[in-house]
């Protein structure tokens, strides 16, 4: 999964339409962009939604409020009668809270008749100076966990930050610190790592500037906040032909030369880190 687009789950405009720009994943979002008296009727529009979308569609998770409000129990509660596909935990201070959101999911799994493990989970993992060194000090893994993202707006909060940078795209050491530990922690997890997501929704080359950024440096995905972001996030997290071809030809490389650890292709060596390289693209294009 390329992609996910957040959609406030209190707005039936915006729920209508979040699949029609074609996001892999849908998130409910029941936390930033509700307003404090509309987070009931957001769990319950949630709910709605997911007993009458098309579930041949995007993935559909919800973003429930962070633990430290008293609100979590109170989202899952409702939101999985709806079976969602995962829950996406904002604030998440390392292996303890995922654990903890794990231990939730497994009782309303037995509540509501659902294959215990199905409800997937993809944390915001640094949005705190706690969830930054504890995600350093262990990184947080579950079978449940699909991917750890990165969050900037919260972090910023938390630090006392004036702003992430001296300008958009531009981050000072602690958010760029806060990226690669998240990087670094889904990639230690056997997970997706998800770029944040890029506010300045006008700024369509910033935001594919920022996009490759991320890609060079690892990262599988990143969040929309807008469905026009989404095109742009799958132009750039879809490996190209000519990555295909070459990821194709490095293992076919490999398999014709079994128990080589340094070959050529094309004039140039390759040892095993290429071949890993190879195998990690060509899954991305279901090839």
């Amino acid at each position: 999964m390329r992609s996910f687009l957040f959609v406030p789950a209190d707005s039936e405009r915006k729920l209508a339409k979040g699949p029609s720009s074609g996001p892999d994943g849908l998130i409910l979002d029941l936390e930033d962009s509700v307003a404090t008296d509309r987070k009931k009727i957001a769990r319950d529009m949630a709910l709605a939604y997911l007993q009458s979308a098309d579930r041949a569609g995007p993935k559909l998770y919800v973003r429930v409020n962070a633990l430290d409000t008293g609100l979590t129990l109170g989202d899952l509660a409702t939101v999985m009668q709806g079976k969602p596909d995962g829950i996406v935990f904002p604030k998440c201070v390392g292996q303890a809270d995922l654990d903890l959101m794990s231990n939730y999911l497994d009782a309303f799994e037995a509540r509501e008749g659902i294959e215990p493990g199905a409800t997937r989970i993809l944390t915001i993992a640094t949005e705190s100076a706690a969830a930054i060194l504890a995600l350093t000090a262990a990184p947080a893994k579950h079978a449940r966990l699909i991917g750890h993202s990165w969050g900037g707006e919260d972090l910023m909060a938390d630090l006392g930050a004036l702003a992430k940078g001296p300008s958009p795209g531009v981050y000072d050491d602690t958010f760029k610190l806060a990226r690669t530990v998240n990087l670094m922690a889904s990639v230690a997890a056997g997970v997706v790592a998800y770029d944040t997501v890029y506010p300045d929704i006008r700024n369509v080359e910033g935001l594919r500037a920022e996009a490759h950024d991320a890609r060079r440096m690892g990262y599988g995905g990143k969040i929309a906040i807008h469905p026009d972001q989404v095109a742009i996030i799958h132009e750039v997290f879809t490996p190209t032909a000519a990555e295909i071809d070459w990821a194709r030809r490095v293992i076919a490389t490999f398999e014709n030369n079994p128990g080589a650890g340094v070959l050529t292709m094309d004039g140039k060596m390759l040892d095993k880190p290429h071949l890993v390289l190879a195998r990690r693209l060509i899954p991305r294009t279901g090839g």
